[in-house]
């Protein structure tokens, strides 16, 4: 985000740039206030209330603001995000009533991404006030949650790889004071055989790993967060086309959101036994990549054949959800970018949701619609399950016939948790193709806000 400045602040009376909230149906009666020079200044900026639209206004020798939005009476996270990403440097206060939920869009809506390329005209910081004071700690953490996600997601394979996402877990448990042990090399293959088989060709210094991050009371209710690490997806030896391969740097975006959501955990000091899994691989092609039709052992001691090499995100996966079964925990939330499926479904804005329980599914989607993160539930449908059944081995990664990808894939990652366990998981895109207000091309995380107000919501009172 812009500047080292929280963009948020308590307002406790000190000079700031009035904001003046208005849609269609409440400028024309708010307009008649005004003076015929300052509705001649609006009308020469074409401003008539719509949505994210920004209007400056002369008074005397200074200036104040006006918005564009919905609804004034009920703001969103990204209702003033347009004035965030546009007006000048300086501290601004909403001029009635408080910007509540908006708090979140007005940081999010400056941040920018500038590791290889610095901004030509960098702007200073927009700071904007509020009077819900205890509010604020807990929105500054959400909104660089979403950043981080962003960055990492941002950030190309070479620099973002296996033990780059190693370095940010690292990071995570020094700030928190958590526990992380890496798993890798020979131990790798014995004790993740498929975390290790999905990862093998790549070069050394991509080389395959898990991380295990701990944190908390072990007397508290266990909770595991499990995040897709594929750094790089080549489709493996059945190799992607070109275009395909384009944004595979995000990839790993199930991961960015299981560290992000981690550190929200632990900095909110919820009352949690934390386990994160961060399996990490890049999906390489060489002599000794793993191949389509090679039966890979599991962590969880059943067989898989591999019917596709692009289907490796469940396999890492389904490793990763084995070791936090052993932890009893009382819920389990995955991450991945996992299938094409959910997009096509779906589109970019809504991450697929699979839960096994209706009131956990209920839970989320609550949690994200009043944040403006709302997820999509699909099935689970065991009249599917057939579908990866295999002549050779337990089971296959993949099934045969182009119908319901992303229930298919749930119905994989399935098998590998444990019998009665809560657990939800999220097939999300972690990209956004085209920016709106607050939300910038790029790396994007969806289904975290969700997540994190239902734990919340859920723990926070244990």
């Amino acid at each position: 985000m812009a500047d080292k400045a929280d963009l948020i602040q308590a307002d406790r009376g000190q000079d700031a740039i009035p904001i003046h909230l208005v849609n269609k149906d409440s400028f024309p009666d708010w307009v008649k206030k005004l003076s015929a020079g300052q509705r001649a200044s609006l009308d020469a900026q074409k401003f008539d209330g719509c949505g994210y639209q920004v209007g400056i206004v002369p008074d005397g020798d200074t200036w104040f603001v006006v918005g564009g939005v919905a609804n004034p009476d009920k703001l969103s996270s990204w209702c003033m995000a347009k004035l965030a990403e546009t007006l000048p440097a300086g501290t601004y206060r909403r001029a009635s009533g408080d910007p509540g939920p908006a708090l979140h869009g007005w940081q999010t809506a400056q941040y920018s991404f500038h590791r290889y390329k610095k901004p030509e005209k960098p702007l200073g910081p927009r700071i904007l006030l509020t009077k819900e004071a205890k509010k604020i700690d807990a929105a500054l953490a959400e909104a660089k949650a979403v950043c981080l996600v962003r960055d990492l997601v941002n950030t190309p394979a070479e620099d973002m790889g296996p033990a780059a996402l190693e370095e940010q877990c690292e990071i995570l448990a020094k700030q928190h004071g958590g526990k992380l042990s890496v798993t890798r090399g020979d131990q790798l293959e014995k004790d993740f055989p498929m975390v290790h088989a999905v990862g093998r060709a790549a070069a050394r210094h991509h080389a395959p790993r898990i991380m295990h991050l701990t944190w908390g009371k072990e007397s508290d209710p266990v909770v595991a967060v499990v995040g897709k690490g594929v750094c790089f997806d080549s489709g493996g030896l059945d190799v992607k086309s070109s275009s395909g391969m384009l944004l595979m740097k995000k990839d790993m975006g199930g991961a960015a959101h299981a560290i992000a959501l981690a550190g929200l955990i632990m900095g909110a000091k919820l009352p949690v036994r934390l386990h994160l899994f961060i399996p990490a691989v890049e999906n390489a092609i060489a002599g000794n990549a793993f191949r389509p039709g090679d039966v890979l052992n599991t962590r969880k001691g059943i067989t898989v054949e591999i019917g596709n090499t692009d289907a490796e995100g469940r396999l890492i996966l389904g490793d990763a959800l084995t070791r936090a079964s052993e932890e009893k925990p009382e819920f389990i939330v995955d991450f991945a970018t996992l299938t094409g499926a959910a997009r096509v479904a779906l589109g970019p804005e809504f991450p697929a949701l699979m839960t096994r329980r209706d009131d956990t599914a209920q839970a989320l989607i609550d949690a994200g619609k009043a944040h403006d993160d709302e997820p999509w539930r699909l099935p689970l449908p065991e009249v599917y399950a057939e579908w990866l059944s295999s002549e050779i081995a337990d089971t296959n990664n993949a099934h045969a016939n182009s119908y319901a990808g992303a229930s298919v894939a749930g119905l994989f990652l399935d098998k590998f948790v444990g019998d009665g366990i809560d657990w939800a998981h999220f097939d999300t895109f972690a990209w956004r193709p085209s920016a709106k207000p607050g939300r910038p091309k790029g790396g994007e995380a969806y289904g975290l806000r969700a997540s994190w107000h239902m734990l919340n919501k859920r723990f926070k009172a244990a």
